[in-house]
C-alpha cells in the first residue's frame, strides 16, 4: 500500500516501531568522486565499462557507489566499494540470508510463519515483517551470518533500527555472490528461495539495477531508500542477472540525492550502461520508471525544528 508523505511529515524505511528523524534539509555536499575501476578477462570490455559508467555518472550530484561482477567474463568494475552507507531495506536480502543460514545449521525448514514473512520482507519491502525477523534473530545471529560470510564492514545498528546497518558496496557483492553459486555457507536451496523472491518483488518495487536488462536475462532485484537530516536520501539496489551467456550481479549505492526519483535515475543510467555493455546484441527492453512513491510501507515521523 502506498502512503502519501507531505510537508516536513516525512518517513522512514525502518518499521513501524523504528521511527526517526528525517528532515527535510539540503543534502551535504558529495566528496569527488573517484575514477571508475574496472578489469577483466575479455579484451576490450573492461575499458569500455569504465568509459560507460562515467559516462552515466557525468553532471550526477550524489555519493556514488558501485559494483560489478560478472563471472562469464571475469569482469570487476568498482567505485567507491568501501564507502559506508545507511542500508535501508537491502539489509532485507541479509535478514532473510542469515534466517536460512541459522536454519541450515539445524537442519529444519522455515516454518510456515517465517515463510509467510520472509516473502512480504523481500517481495512487497514490508517492514513489520522485517522487524519481527529481526527481532527473532537477534544481533548475535546477524553478526553470526555475516562473519560467516565474510562481510567483516556489514554493521547492525546496535540499537535494532535495520535501515541503519551500515554496509558497503564490497560487503553486498559478497553477499549476491554467495547467493548465485554454490558455497558452504547457504545451501542450494537456500540460494534458490532467496532468488525466487528477488525474482517476485512486485513491479512498483523493479526499478535500479534492472533497468534496461535484456529480455533474455533473468532478473532478481532488492532496492531500498530512505531520507535523513544528513546525506538526503539513500536510494540503493542490488541486482543478480543470469542468461544469454552471462552471470551478473550490479550493487549500485547511492545518497546527497536531492530527491529519490534522482537517486532512482543516477542507479539506472549505470544500470543501462552495465547491461548495454555485456550483452550488446539484445535489445534493452526493461526500463522501470516509478510514478510517484514505489509502494513501500513509509512511516510518517512528527516534524523536527
Amino acid at each position: 500500500m502506498t502512503h502519501r508523505i507531505s510537508g516536513r511529515a516525512l518517513a522512514t524505511t525502518l518499521g513501524a516501531t523504528l521511527l526517526l528523524p528525517a528532515l527535510a534539509a539540503s543534502p551535504a555536499a558529495a566528496a569527488p568522486t573517484p575514477a571508475v575501476s574496472c578489469t577483466s578477462a575479455k579484451a576490450g570490455l573492461a575499458a569500455k565499462l569504465q568509459t560507460d559508467i562515467t559516462a552515466a555518472l557525468a553532471g550526477r550530484t550524489g555519493t556514488v557507489a558501485v559494483g560489478l561482477y560478472d563471472r562469464s567474463t571475469g569482469t570487476t568494475c568498482t567505485l567507491n566499494a568501501t564507502t559506508a552507507f545507511d542500508s535501508a531495506s537491502t539489509v532485507k536480502v541479509t535478514v532473510l540470508a542469515t534466517l536460512l543460514w541459522d536454519a541450515k545449521k539445524t537442519d529444519r525448514y522455515l516454518t510456515d510463519t517465517e515463510a509467510e514473512l520472509a516473502t512480504a520482507m523481500i517481495t512487497q519491502s514490508d517492514n513489520d515483517a522485517t522487524s519481527k525477523l529481526w527481532k527473532q534473530l537477534g544481533l548475535a545471529k546477524i553478526k553470526g551470518f555475516l562473519a560467516a560470510a565474510g562481510m567483516t564492514k556489514t554493521v547492525p545498528d546496535e540499537e535494532g533500527y535495520w535501515g541503519l546497518t551500515q554496509e558497503n558496496v564490497t560487503d553486498e557483492q559478497k553477499l549476491l555472490q554467495l547467493v548465485t553459486a554454490r558455497n558452504s555457507v547457504l545451501s542450494d536451496n537456500s540460494r534458490a528461495y532467496i532468488l525466487k523472491l528477488m525474482g517476485q518483488v512486485v513491479a512498483d518495487q523493479r526499478w535500479g539495477t534492472p533497468a534496461g536488462a535484456p529480455s533474455t536475462v533473468a532478473v532478481h532485484v532488492k532496492n531500498g531508500w530512505l531520507q535523513r537530516s544528513t546525506h538526503g536520501w539513500r536510494v540503493h539496489s542490488l541486482g543478480t542477472f543470469n542468461g544469454a551467456g552471462h552471470d551478473y550481479m550490479i550493487s549500485v549505492l547511492t545518497q546527497d540525492n536531492s530527491t529519490m526519483d534522482y537517486g532512482v535515475a543516477t542507479i539506472q543510467n549505470v544500470a543501462k550502461a552495465v547491461h548495454k555493455a555485456l550483452v550488446p546484441t539484445t535489445p534493452a527492453t526493461r526500463l522501470y520508471t516509478p510514478t510517484g512513491r514505489p509502494s513501500e510501507a513509509f512511516v510518517p515521523v512528527p516534524p523536527q525544528g
